[in-house]
């Protein structure tokens, strides 16, 4: 069998495989002497001889069977439910609906094989951090589940008789096992025809929620993050930016032992991060009335945000294209920018419609007698003199007009000069929507 590349660890061997192992069980047992009285001599020779490799992984292989990989844990739906790990699971290891594709968030978008949780008894997790271990870019699972020949051989120099731990291990990564729910597992009876149902019941994804977690933690926490942070409140520069997750609430699970709910449950704190899932909060801006000013192009409705945006995209645009000539495409994408901004003037034009009818009237409204039929078309119903000025139609000609004008203003520079035509193109542009105005005020008549 061929090992992975990996430039920077040697090739793996038996006695390389031995190494990590011993080391990893010297380690844990170095933590249990500490907490040995000095006299209790009896309890220190007992943990010498558990923690010799042959008796430690003859003991993990024996009770592996206590701790299931899962994707999806039972447990954190009732902590006092149990999987039948033996023979039935209530947790589940999936990789997730791969048919849904990125656009739908789950499992299948989240690499689960790198990323399984582990449930069962908590006293044997130790044995899955066994299992990571890795030894030249492989852990000891990824062996297990490939039948390395080198691992079989590193188990049958320590004891392993008829490849009793490779089988028990395996069994491990690879169960066959019955899927079952619990008693304490939420469950929902869904109906189907001729009076059966599905069971369904809901479990906890734990390994989406983990890459979610440490996606989170990496954006509040990370000295990057906390850079950039430190450069805004100062107002200097950053090579990169930081995400922001406003009411963040946080639930817990297991209390002071979050391993006895999974081991990514432990590796998380216990935290799961609740990101607020609510409609907004709309406020719309107050819609004033526009007075002091004759036209509202200029000064009003040239200033919104949106308006400067789109004029701005459109602008650079054009002088890209400046010695480009014309074509389908340019043609296409320049009038795809100026309908933007006719529909911001129309969606202007209608957040004025909707005040009071006869603002117009105001002595303080400046505005020429063809925006003000625009704007405040109510205003007929109370006024006959507007009513006749407003339905014989020729402000639509002036609307359109001045649109033309004041966008031919907007978008003249040194490299792109407008003059009438350009003018004219985008009169035109605002004219097809008028258009539809002219056959309402028909319609009225």
């Amino acid at each position: 069998m061929t090992e992975p590349s990996n430039s920077l660890a040697p090739p793996a061997s038996v006695a390389s495989i031995k190494a990590v192992i011993n080391a990893f069980l010297q380690e844990r047992l170095q933590l249990k002497l500490e907490e040995i009285k000095p006299e209790n001599d009896v309890k220190r020779q007992k943990l010498l001889l558990d923690y010799l490799p042959e008796n430690w992984i003859a003991n993990a292989a024996k009770n592996i069977w206590q701790l299931e990989l899962a994707t999806h844990v039972l447990k954190y739906t009732h902590p006092d439910a149990k999987s039948e790990v033996r023979v039935f699971s209530t947790n589940i290891a999936s990789s997730g609906n791969s048919v849904l594709g990125d656009g739908v968030v789950g499992s299948h978008t989240v690499d689960t094989l790198a990323c399984l949780d582990v449930a069962g008894n908590a006293a044997w997790l130790p044995v899955d951090k066994f299992l990571s271990l890795e030894v030249s870019g492989l852990s000891i699972l990824d062996r297990v589940r490939r039948n390395d020949p080198l691992l079989r051989e590193t188990f049958a120099d320590l004891g392993d008789i008829g490849c009793e731990w490779m089988n028990a291990f395996s069994n491990y990564a690879n169960p066959e096992k019955k899927p079952a729910s619990h008693k304490l597992a939420k469950q929902v009876y869904w109906p189907l025809e001729g009076r059966n149902y599905h069971l369904l019941a809901p479990l906890f994804p734990t390994s989406l929620v983990h890459n979610l977690w440490k996606r989170i933690r990496e954006d509040r926490f990370s000295d990057e993050a906390k850079a950039a942070r430190d450069a805004r409140r100062s107002g200097l520069a950053h090579p990169h930016g930081y995400c922001e997750y406003p009411n963040v609430a946080i639930q817990n699970f297991g209390g002071t032992k979050p391993q006895n709910i999974s081991q990514l449950n432990s590796e998380r704190y216990g935290e799961n991060y609740l990101l607020p899932s609510l409609p907004p909060n709309w406020k719309s801006a107050e819609v004033r009335v526009p007075l002091a000013v004759n036209s509202v192009f200029d000064r009003i409705f040239g200033s919104r945000p949106r308006v400067r945006e789109l004029v701005r995209i459109l602008k650079e645009f054009l002088v890209s294209v400046e010695h480009a000539g014309t074509n389908i495409r340019i043609r296409d994408k320049r009038a795809e920018l100026a309908g933007l901004i006719r529909d911001e003037a129309l969606q202007y034009a209608a957040e004025l419609q909707q005040l009071a009818p006869g603002w117009s009237a105001s002595p303080e409204c400046l505005l020429n007698s063809a925006e003000q039929c625009w704007l405040d078309p109510e205003r007929a119903e109370q006024d006959a003199d507007f009513a006749s000025l407003r339905q014989r139609g020729d402000w639509q000609d002036e609307i359109c007009r001045r649109f033309g004008n004041w966008l031919n203003a907007r978008l003249t520079t040194p490299n792109t000069p407008m003059g009438a035509v350009e003018a004219a193109h985008w009169r035109d542009v605002l004219d097809e929507e008028m258009r539809l105005m002219r056959d309402e005020v028909a319609d009225d008549e």
